[in-house]
């Protein structure tokens, strides 16, 4: 038995050439790519060193030397010898994680994060109904509305100015989400309508958008925008901030969700219309579900950075965890001490953003597997 190749040459079915399993592959290009000559061997070898050299100092100077508690203040991260000084977090941990929200009610804050990440956990959870997890959030983010105002059930109020820390964190992030998504869907739809002067509004608003900083839209919105209201319809700072963020959200999240759109084949709506489906039905069923799930890794990029973006309030005076961090380092005490306290709340983030993206990545893996048995 024989091969032909393409240059017309046989081979003998012994010399076939066959490609080489996937693993054994990578694990001979990553060898020959480190080791393959003399020179590369070489710069591996202390490339290698230097590494195990910086990690065992990044060690020795984060846990082995490092000063965990210090009940009698910094002087105990002072001493000779002493590594990272953690007991920053335990002794500054009420202004970093709640900012100035009142010491008495920060029981508040905690329940509001627990309810957060609890039910966060339970959205991962397929088993689920979409349904029940949409409602799940609606009710904790009122709830958490409650829990930081207070003034009712007994509660202390508490005015937006005094919110901070990570509940406001979450809380910007959650009506970011919650409004941007959705008005995200609408722009991106309202761009590709027939009707002229509706996508023409949509193409407007989404272009201005994008052409202006996030930091030049929150100033619009919580600074500027209240001289062209009148008073009765004048509302919070926080409120007109967080509206400068989810249309922010919407216009970047109307461009991801137009590629997706564009991805369809004309054929699938003139399928669905020659089923007799409606447009809603055809919208619902058809045309969004395929268009998020291929921009699903675009749309969760934009989802991460949201998360991020909220440090920006802090500009407003408005304290986020890492506006938090930065006041409560100002103290003469600990100041020295500010690297392993922007070193938490990098941890922190870096928790929630890898978070997301894994979530992220596991429903493109769902949506792509369900759209692959739809076609079968």
């Amino acid at each position: 038995m024989t091969h032909i190749l393409t240059s017309g040459i046989e081979l003998p079915a012994s010399d076939a050439i066959r490609p080489p399993p996937a693993q054994e592959n990578r694990v001979r290009a990553l060898t020959g790519a480190l080791f393959g000559s003399t020179f590369s061997t070489l710069i591996t070898l202390i490339g290698g060193a230097l590494l195990l050299v910086f990690a065992w100092f990044a060690l020795k100077w984060a846990i082995v030397d490092a000063v965990w508690t210090a009940p009698g203040g910094s002087a105990a991260c002072a001493k000779p010898g002493a590594g990272a000084c953690w007991a920053v977090i335990g002794a500054k941990y009420p202004v970093i994680l709640f900012g100035a929200f009142p010491y008495a009610e920060q029981w508040r804050g905690v329940v509001l994060i627990a309810l957060w990440l609890v039910w966060a956990g339970v959205s991962i959870f397929r088993r689920v109904p979409a349904l029940t997890k949409i409602i799940g959030w609606i009710a904790i983010f009122i709830v958490s509305i409650i829990l930081m105002r207070g003034g009712i059930f007994g509660m202390t109020y508490v005015g937006t100015d005094q919110w901070g820390g990570l509940p406001l964190s979450f809380m910007i992030f959650g009506g970011t989400i919650a409004g941007g998504l959705p008005l995200g869907i609408l722009l991106a739809l309202g761009r590709r309508s027939r009707l002229p002067i509706f996508s023409a509004l949509c193409t407007a608003v989404i272009e201005v958008t994008r052409g202006f900083p996030l930091l030049v839209v929150l100033f619009f919105a919580a600074l500027i925008m209240p001289l062209f209201l009148p008073p009765q319809l004048n509302v919070d700072k926080l409120v007109r901030a967080e509206i400068g963020m989810i249309i922010f959200f919407a216009a970047y999240a109307a461009e991801t969700i137009r590629g997706g759109l564009q991805t369809l084949p004309l054929g699938q709506d003139e399928a669905a219309q020659a089923l007799g489906l409606s447009y809603r039905q055809r919208l619902l069923k058809v045309i969004l579900p395929q268009a998020i799930a291929s921009a699903l890794p675009s749309l969760f990029n934009d989802i991460v950075r949201s998360f991020k973006n909220t440090t920006f309030f802090a500009i407003l005076g408005l304290w986020d965890i890492l506006g938090a961090t930065k006041s409560a380092l100002q103290d003469p005490e600990w100041v020295k001490y500010s690297i392993e306290g922007y070193l938490f709340v990098f941890l922190l983030y870096f928790v929630i953003c890898s978070g997301l993206s894994l979530y992220g990545r596991s429903l493109e893996r769902e949506s792509l597997s369900r759209l692959r048995r739809a076609g079968k």
